[in-house]
Parts: structure tokens; sequence; C-alpha cells
């Protein structure tokens, strides 16, 4: 059993992200910085008034100047039972977007078990990036994200924990070690990838357009949304506290997950599976 298949566990996983989240909350209230939650958190606030009841996570998004404000400006005001980390504060951090998380907790996902940095147990950051309204440049672009956040990934992951089936399972793990230790032997560093990956999504920053896109995916284009269906946000019920969450979520729900009011089928209620979870001293007393 994992540690987010204890119910006992997950639900003070849950507490401890809600205690980012109301964190998080607090400071772009103060700093003015627009979010809005995003994914399984947004489905969980709409359609249980809070987590997905498996869901060990909390995810947010922001247009990408309201993202970088918050990097900038948050450490200076956060509270100190939490931290803000991403590459702008380490330089071998391994993801492309941020984390608010709890000081002294660790969370590792089944995915990235063997992952030498550890995140701390809170939020993640997503920026919006904008989406070229040209078909073909907007291709280009989802290509060269995905190719080099999959680099950086498997340069701080050697053995992703992958949910393939054997043989293709044994084909593609010795694959990404391959090219964990080419990366490696070449001894390219975790914020040249970083640098690459967010020139790539930041291409058209310039432009006029105003959808917005997650360029940490695989397809930016499934949970895109226009400024208009995001703001002004509306602030919601989310476990025992309010967040702001998207003008037409529904919208936007619809077009990435289709009807996300129905349940999904039992064998489809996964979570990230931790293999390790740290709550820490600062975690909330259920």
């Amino acid at each position: 059993m994992t540690a987010t298949e204890d119910s006992t566990q997950l639900r003070k996983i849950q507490l401890a992200a809600t205690a980012a989240l109301k964190e998080f909350d607090r400071i772009c209230t103060l700093l003015g910085t627009r979010y809005v939650i995003y994914g399984g958190t947004a489905i969980g606030a709409a359609r249980h008034q809070g987590f997905i009841p498996w869901d060990d996570d909390v995810d947010v998004c922001m247009p990408r100047e309201d993202y970088e404000r918050f990097l900038a400006e948050a450490p200076a005001v956060i509270a100190p039972a939490f931290e803000v980390i991403s590459s702008r504060s380490h330089p071998d951090y391994p993801r492309t977007f941020g984390v608010l998380g709890l000081v002294g907790s660790t969370f590792v996902p089944g995915v990235a078990r063997n992952r030498s940095f550890r995140m701390p147990l809170g939020i993640d950051l997503f920026p919006l990036d904008p989406i070229p309204d040209d078909p073909k440049a907007f291709r280009r672009q989802a290509r060269a994200t995905w190719v080099w956040g999959r680099l950086l990934f498997l340069l701080g992951t050697p053995t992703p924990d992958i949910p393939l089936r054997a043989p293709l399972k044994q084909v593609a793990s010795s694959i990404m070690h391959v090219v964990h230790w080419s990366l490696r032997a070449a001894r390219v560093r975790p914020s040249t990838l970083q640098r690459r990956w967010e020139r790539a999504a930041r291409r058209y920053e310039a432009s006029a357009s105003s959808r917005l896109g997650d360029f940490s995916t695989q397809d930016p284009g499934r949970w895109s949304a226009s400024l208009e269906e995001l703001f002004p946000a509306r602030r919601v019920p989310f476990e025992d506290i309010t967040v702001m969450t998207a003008r037409d979520d529904d919208a936007i729900l619809r077009r990435g997950y289709g009807d996300y009011m129905q349940l999904p089928p039992e064998e489809e209620r996964v979570n990230h599976q931790a293999s390790t979870v740290v709550l820490g001293p600062n975690a909330p007393v259920s």
C-alpha cells in the first residue's frame, strides 16, 4: 500500500495541502496576483466543494506575469511555516513549475521515487503562457516545450516508475535510463534545460493572443483558456476555506474533461501513489 492509498494518511495530506492553499490565497490577495484553481482541484471544488475524495494534491495556475511576480515577491511575505521553491530559487530544480509547500515536509510521487531533489508537500503553481493563433506555430511550440520538459524530468529522475506493462515498461525504462546518463555524461545542467523550456513556453509572450495554456503538459491546448474565461475569477468554497476559480470554469472543464460532474469508473480513481510522505512539523493537526 502506498502512502496515498491509506485513507487516514490521505486525509492528512489533503489537510496539509489545504493549509498551503490558504496561505497561497492570502499572499495572492495581499500582492494582487491573479490565480485560479486548476485541473482536478477545480473539478473537486465544483463537484465536491473540496478535494476529489481520492486526490492527493492541489494545482493552481496563473498568467505568466502574475506567476513571475509571485515568485519574486512572495518570499518576503510568506508565513514561516511555508516556502516557495522553483527554478528561480534552486538552480537544480527538476520541474517547469513552482511549488508552495510546508517547511520540513516531503512528498515523493511514485513516478519520481528515484529523483534526488525532494519536493515539499504543498501546492503546484503552473504558469500560463500565450498560445499563438497559427496552429502550426502552436504545434512547434508545444513540441519544443514537451521535449525540453521531458529532458529536464529525465535528468533529475534516472529511473521513472512508468505505468506500462512488460515488456514495454522494460524497453521504455531502458531508453530513459540511457537518456538520463547521456545528459549526465554531457554535464547538462537543470538550469540550462529550464531556460530552454521557458524560452519556448514564452515564445509568443508579445503576441496579441488572449488564449493561454499550460506548457508543462504534452497537450497545452487541452486545458487552455482565454483571459475572458479566466477572469475576473470567482470565489468558491473548497474544504473549510474559499479560493478563486475561473469565471467560466464550466466551459474550461468541459473542454478538458467532458462531463466532469460524473464520477469516473473506480479503476480510474487514482492519485500520485506517493512512495514517500513526511508531513513535517508544520502540518495541521487533524
